[in-house]
């Protein structure tokens, strides 16, 4: 819930879930990323929505306890805690509203490497470069894009970061 909260408030890019599940799992709790990163889903919507409509602590509980009537006691105990404690700090201008409808850049990764050869080619030597970006979507999930490229490829994307770092230098 507070990385959700640290999410809407635009201090972290997004909610790494599959950190998180690691951390959760490594308590001896038994979860998949998938429910995981819907169970993120459900609980930033949750807050967004009581942001947006500035619902006190206890008209969200309320409402959460009518709709949902299978949510464990230390949820909603949990859930109210962190709204009580940090749900007045969400900002809900309409510019983070709008930023919010598209993905947000993490980090980017990369690797230099060669392919020596494969079953059809003996020496193939081929260099490439892999690369690894890092983008949290609207919700704030956090997912891993990566793709190759070949030297020459390589350095038409190199020349077009130079080109939009000239452009910037200008701004």
């Amino acid at each position: 819930c507070e990385e959700i909260i640290q999410h809407l408030n635009h201090k972290i890019p997004g909610v790494n879930t599959a950190e998180l599940c690691q951390r959760i799992q490594a308590s001896g709790i038994e979860i998949n990323i998938g429910d995981l990163a819907k169970i993120a889903d459900i609980i930033s919507f949750l807050f967004s929505t009581a942001a947006r409509n500035s619902i006190s602590t206890e008209e969200l509980i309320t409402a959460l306890g009518n709709a949902v009537s299978a949510l464990p006691k230390h949820a909603v105990q949990v859930i109210r805690h962190v709204w009580n404690e940090q749900g007045k700090s969400i900002s809900v201008s309409e510019e983070a509203r709008n930023m919010a409808t598209m993905g947000q850049f993490v980090d980017l990764e990369w690797k230099l490497g060669v392919a020596m050869s494969s079953d059809t080619c003996r020496s193939l030597k081929y260099p490439y470069v892999m690369v690894t970006l890092k983008v949290a979507d609207p919700s704030g999930q956090i997912t891993n894009r990566s793709f190759e490229m070949s030297i020459p490829q390589f350095q038409n994307f190199f020349r077009q970061f130079k080109e939009m770092a000239a452009v910037l230098e200008t701004v």
